[in-house]
C-alpha cells in the first residue's frame, strides 16, 4: 500500500519518540493501532460489500438469460401456477396422455387389481 521501509519505520519512531516523549508514546502507538485495524476492518467490509453487489447482478444477467428459453419459461409457468400460459407456450401435436377416471389418484407404483375377480 505505502511503500515504507524498516528504516523509514524506524525514523519515524525516532521522531515520535523525541516529539512526544517516552512516557505518552506506548498510548499514542495503541490508539494508533486501534485506528489501523478499525480502518482496515471497515475497507474489507466495503469490500465484501461490492463483491456481494457484483455477485448479485451477475446472478441477475445468468437468469435474466435462463428466463429467455422458452422451456425454462414453459416450466416456470408450469411451477407458478398459470396453467394458461403454460397451455399456449406447448408446441402443437404434444398433448398429454389422458389417464382413466380414478387412475390419477393412484400411485405409480401400485400394481393395479381388478376387484371384480373376487
Amino acid at each position: 500500500m505505502f511503500d515504507i521501509g524498516f528504516f523509514e519505520i524506524i525514523f519515524i519512531m525516532v521522531i515520535a519518540l523525541l516529539v512526544v516523549g517516552p512516557e505518552r508514546l506506548p498510548r499514542i502507538a495503541r490508539t494508533a493501532g486501534l485506528w489501523l485495524g478499525k480502518m482496515r476492518g471497515f475497507v474489507s467490509s466495503v469490500k465484501a460489500d461490492i463483491d456481494q453487489e457484483l455477485a448479485t447482478e451477475e446472478l441477475k444477467k445468468v437468469l435474466a438469460k435462463q428466463a429467455a428459453v422458452p422451456e425454462l419459461e414453459e416450466l416456470l409457468d408450469e411451477v407458478t401456477g398459470n396453467p394458461l400460459a403454460a397451455a399456449e407456450s406447448k408446441p402443437p401435436g404434444s398433448s398429454e396422455i389422458a389417464l382413466p377416471a380414478g387412475q390419477a389418484d393412484r400411485p405409480a407404483d401400485k400394481p393395479v387389481t381388478d376387484d371384480t375377480s373376487k
